[in-house]
């Protein structure tokens, strides 16, 4: 057993955690990044590299691997009807994003984090370390401890860390559960589908199918779920009939029989409800901090971003890197995600009003306007958006969701947290995980 000590602990090597390896290692930080996983490895995933994840990775000066350029999305409603999603170049984005798998994207940012210097750790952490109430690290599966002033949890959304050192409330977080496979066909633009397995009654969250980075197409359902995780297998008992569905919609997708690829699953952690991103000297960071995005599940820019917010408060204050670390999520994120996590925690259980917010969109998305805000709205891109009258119907729709959902316990709860700087409760610390990853 060896013992070994550094300045910032990393769990997990997908895209939050070996970006925040790389920027530390960067700025002068020792750092080791734990990963039970060998890389190259999959995960589940759409496999999009949105505008602003590509934007994070100029700045970063890491070269996206080969991939398909990808700019507008279609919107496909219960009946068939499409909607067209522009990409418009923003202040802050360009007007596209790469379709790149997660096997060569995250070994990509593994060996980045790598090669910058970052010590890379083919173990899992098991049992955590403990300092004067703080944690200190983890003793690994193979007997190794590994300490550090600073742990970040970047392992995922059924995070250890964040358990660990209790900074999550089961009974608040918004799960999801996703399921993908490669298809043979041959699709042109990304496309989201609302899907209604009985009339007006719809699938409690969405379809994709996303042009392939090598071809073909990757096809996926993800299923929310709310706080209720025995839901899960719904995803996958629901995927023949969804694959039994796109026959029908002429999207390019090729047959829909069980050869035509492996099906993998996974865990989503929606909207921060119920994380708190930091404490102490513990920073979560990616799925961990739950910044998926609850409306059409987007997680890479939220990642990219997040593990160099936590590098940057890190290397900036020391001591007071956890509050400032939320300060800048909170300023980054926090706008979007309290009303987007509201507006799940609402619907979500009432499938014939989901219904009739779809088949309402499809309508209005026949205008340009519309549609051209619902984009930048839904893809969380108001920020940067450049000024037009697509900017003006995404803030429109902000105000009116903020509004809508003022009163909702999510909205109440994401208001505790702006205004303390964290929620108001800490749990106590377990040990454990589960996989995030599921091979169907």
């Amino acid at each position: 057993m060896s013992r070994s000590r550094y300045d910032v602990l990393v769990v997990g090597s997908g895209p939050a955690g070996s970006t925040a390896a790389l920027e530390l290692t960067r700025g002068g930080a020792k750092v080791a990044v734990v990963d039970k996983a060998d890389f190259p490895r999959d995960k589940a995933c759409g496999d999009i590299v949105g505008p602003r994840a590509v934007r994070v990775l100029e700045d970063l000066g890491v070269p996206l691997p080969l991939g398909r350029r990808v700019s507008d999305i279609v919107v496909v409603g219960p009946a068939g009807r499409r909607v067209r999603l522009p990409s418009g170049q923003g202040l802050t984005y360009p007007g596209h994003g790469v379709a790149v798998t997660r096997v060569d994207f995250d070994a990509l940012l593994h060996d980045a984090a790598a090669e910058a210097g970052a010590t890379a750790l083919r173990d899992r952490a098991e049992h955590p370390l403990w300092n004067e109430g703080r944690l200190d690290g983890y003793r690994l599966h193979s007997g190794d401890e590994v300490r550090a002033d600073f742990v970040i949890g970047a392992d995922g959304a059924t995070s250890l860390v964040a358990r660990t050192a209790g900074l999550i409330d089961e009974r608040r977080v918004l799960w999801g559960f996703a399921i993908r496979a490669y298809l043979p066909g041959a699709v042109d633009l990304p496309a989201i589908i609302f899907w209604e397995p009985t009339p007006w009654r719809a699938f409690p969250g969405y379809g994709w199918v996303f042009p392939g980075a090598k071809g073909g197409a990757n096809v996926g359902l993800g299923l929310a779920t709310l706080s209720d995780r025995t839901a899960a297998a719904g995803a996958a008992r629901a995927f023949p009939q969804f694959l039994e569905h796109l026959r029908h919609l002429e999207l390019g997708v090729g047959p829909s029989v069980p050869s035509a690829g492996r099906r993998l699953g996974g865990w989503l952690k929606m909207g921060m409800v119920g994380t708190t991103p930091a404490g102490g000297q513990t920073l979560l960071v990616g799925d961990a901090a739950g910044l998926i995005n609850p409306l059409q599940g987007e997680g890479i820019a939220q990642a990219l971003g997040s593990g160099r917010l936590a590098a940057a408060a890190i290397l900036d204050r020391g001591g007071q890197a956890a509050a400032q670390y939320r300060v800048a999520l909170a300023a980054e994120h926090l706008p979007f995600h309290r009303l987007a996590g509201a507006l799940q925690s609402a619907t979500v259980s009432r499938p014939r009003s989901v219904a009739l917010i779809a088949r309402t969109l499809l309508r209005l998305g026949r205008i340009d306007a519309f549609a051209g805000g619902w984009s930048v709205f839904w893809n969380e891109l108001l920020a940067g958006a450049p000024p037009n009258r697509h900017r003006t119907v995404a803030q429109a729709l902000t105000w009116s969701g903020k509004v809508l959902s003022a009163r909702t316990s999510t909205a109440k709860w994401f208001d505790a947290m702006g205004r303390d700087g964290a929620s108001a409760h800490r749990w106590a610390p377990v040990s454990g995980s589960q996989p995030s990853t599921v091979e169907m």
